[in-house]
């Protein structure tokens, strides 16, 4: 048996889940599990505010592709990876081909599994961040209704600043980023 290094696969994009499923049960029926022992979508859980709800989702940060660990000695699991619907092929190999599958460096891996562990770690993110300058409209709290402009940003809080006119007097509100919404 060789040795298990991380290979890039090229999917059609939007279909890497389906990719991963489909991967995963012909890992299975054909017990490749030795072969190719884990099958990776690098993704981030996500955050926006719509209609003062706040609405969670998951993200893909390399679409169109999936990430395996494999032993690629074994024809049979090469072939296994090559059959799957919507799988392009391989990155790398010699001129475009999936035949010569080129490995991803260690320094590559590291950097890739260690943004996903980051992102696994930490909270999620908000999808599109607040810039300072820029208008937003309050959701929640007594506040509700005004609108205000950002002064100030604490990310690792999640709280804004926002300088908002009350009664024609600018009156700074401390509010956490669920309390507002970016006006588009």
């Amino acid at each position: 048996m060789g040795e298990l290094k991380w290979y890039v696969l090229r999917v059609i994009s939007g279909q890497e889940k389906k990719v991963k499923t489909y991967l995963d049960n012909e890992i299975e029926r054909e017990k490749l599990r030795d072969f190719i022992p884990q099958v990776l979508i690098p993704s981030e859980k996500v955050y926006e505010m719509r209609g003062g709800k706040k609405k969670l989702r998951e993200r893909n940060f390399l679409p169109g592709y999936v990430l395996i660990s494999a032993d690629l000695s074994n024809n049979k699991a090469f072939d296994a990876v090559n059959k799957i619907p919507g799988v392009l092929g391989f990155l790398g190999g010699s001129s475009g081909s999936s035949k010569d599958p080129v490995p991803l460096r260690p320094s590559e891996v590291n950097r890739i599994l260690g943004k996903v562990d980051e992102i696994e770690s930490s909270d999620e993110k908000l999808e599109r961040p607040f810039i300072k300058g820029e208008t937003v409209k309050v959701m929640d709290g007594p506040f509700s209704g005004f609108t205000g402009t950002v002064e100030e940003i604490f990310e690792e809080k999640k709280k804004l600043n926002v300088m908002v006119k009350i009664f024609g007097r600018n009156t700074p509100l401390e509010l956490n980023y669920m309390q507002v919404e970016k006006l588009d």
